[in-house]
């Protein structure tokens, strides 16, 4: 069984189409998946979705995108909402300086709010970073010190020091279909550092599709492409790939029952 760890049913192009999506997903031996919410003010679309599947489950957050124009959120409020049963994770929440799309500084207070919901509820952070390496390594540093918390980093594609500075404090990294592109020679050097106890896969749908579907809309069903490409970084078995991430993925996300 391979595991989608992130990807958003809810958007338009999947929810359209989703028995289908389902059903190529589970051909495809995509057990598990997680929708991701980026928006609180969108989480019962997300919640919805998660009710309606046995095998999908959804997370509560604030994209960094979204920090801004969002409701300000509190840590109490997002731990609340993540007490329902098919709440399995906090986010995704994190920095993206590329596209500033928020203030740095309203970024960083809504993560940490999601930080310490996660230490408070055990759930796992689940976390976006992008061209943010140096804040986020330090607040994920520094927050760490305050009281362990779990957590992930999504869609990995920053630099090596910070893929060590995320597992040296026992975080995971999920690999995306960027770890397929031609170009993405970088990151496949850092998957084949990572242990294999760290290490998700993830669609991150309907975006990123990876090769050979690079181009066109994402879907859960493509992450059999990325865990292929990593059991080659890895040198390993296909089986091998499926038997790690899927283990990961269930110590990580606790809250998540295994399908029977």
């Amino acid at each position: 069984m391979l595991v989608d760890s992130h990807c958003h049913l809810d958007f338009d192009v999947l929810r359209d189409d989703l028995d289908g999506v389902l059903a190529r997903a589970d051909k495809a031996g995509v057990g598990t998946l997680v929708t991701i919410c980026t928006k609180v003010t969108e989480f019962e679309r997300v919640l919805a979705i998660a009710e309606a599947y046995d095998h999908v489950w959804c997370t509560v957050g604030i994209h960094p995108h979204n920090a801004e124009s969002e409701p300000t959120t509190s840590t109490e409020e997002l731990m609340h909402l993540a007490e329902h049963p098919k709440v399995v994770g906090i986010g995704e929440t994190g920095l993206d300086y590329y596209y500033d799309y928020s203030p740095r500084d309203v970024q960083q207070r809504a993560f940490v709010k999601h930080i310490r919901a996660a230490r408070e509820t055990g759930l796992p952070l689940i976390v976006h970073s992008r061209d943010a390496d140096d804040d986020m390594a330090a607040i994920l540093s520094s927050e760490m010190e305050k009281g362990a918390y779990p957590g992930v980093m999504h869609c990995f594609s920053s630099s090596p020091a910070l893929a060590k500075a995320a597992t040296d404090i026992g975080m995971y990294i999920s690999l995306s279909g960027i770890l397929t592109f031609k170009k993405a020679d970088d990151l496949r050097d850092i998957a084949k550092d990572v242990s294999l106890t760290r290490l998700l896969v993830e669609t991150d749908a309907p975006y990123l599709a990876p090769v050979p579907h690079r181009g066109q809309t994402n879907e859960p069903s493509f992450v059999q492409h990325t865990a292929a490409t990593l059991a080659e970084i890895k040198d390993v078995t296909p089986q091998q790939i499926q038997t790690a991430t899927t283990t990961n993925f269930f110590e990580l996300f606790k809250k998540a029952e295994r399908p029977t």
